[in-house]
């Protein structure tokens, strides 16, 4: 038997979290039902990440750094109407086949709001910037027009809401799209 490396298990333990997290929010997860999921002890899960709040963080990153990337990989060398297509082609790809990613974003909202209201503002700080992360590359792809950035993200947030609340495709709800 391979034994893996301190890097793979946090690469482990990563996508566990995503897993986790993306079915129960940040408070309904607990690190028990992640280390579960990874084959690791509780104890040694802390020595990879020193907390819950850690092991969320980055899950979260990953899971809008993941996204960012997808559309980056879309839009590349699209001109910028071009790139929107591709862009929104490759995200309903991306939540068609792997819908954690989208359950993720919506508890990521949700944990950062939670801490915001608690007086927690450190919280959301790191996300934020992965956040804008991809939204840069959101607005590059699209030639920097802050327009169609905001209503590209904009009608992505619809879609997420929609799938999210579990509107089925031909309901009247997507008629627009």
């Amino acid at each position: 038997m391979v034994r893996m490396s301190a890097e793979e298990r946090r690469e482990s333990v990563i996508r566990a979290a995503v897993t986790e997290f993306s079915r129960a929010g940040y408070k309904g997860t607990s690190t028990e039902a992640i280390a579960r999921r990874v084959g690791v002890s509780q104890p040694y899960l802390f020595r990879l990440f020193p907390t819950k709040e850690a092991i969320f963080l980055a899950a979260a990153r990953r899971c809008l750094e993941e996204t960012r990337e997808v559309f980056e990989k879309a839009a590349e060398g699209a001109p910028p109407r071009g790139a929107l297509q591709a862009m929104a082609a490759a995200y309903d790809h991306l939540i068609a086949e792997d819908p954690e990613k989208l359950q993720m974003q919506m508890q990521i909202y949700v944990a950062v709001a939670s801490a915001e209201a608690a007086g927690e503002h450190e919280f959301g700080s790191s996300i934020r910037k992965a956040w804008m992360e991809l939204w840069d590359g959101v607005h590059l792809a699209l030639g920097g027009e802050a327009k169609e950035t905001t209503l590209f993200l904009a009608k992505g947030m619809l879609i997420n809401t929609l799938v999210s609340l579990g509107f089925p495709p031909d309901h009247r709800t997507w008629a627009g799209f």
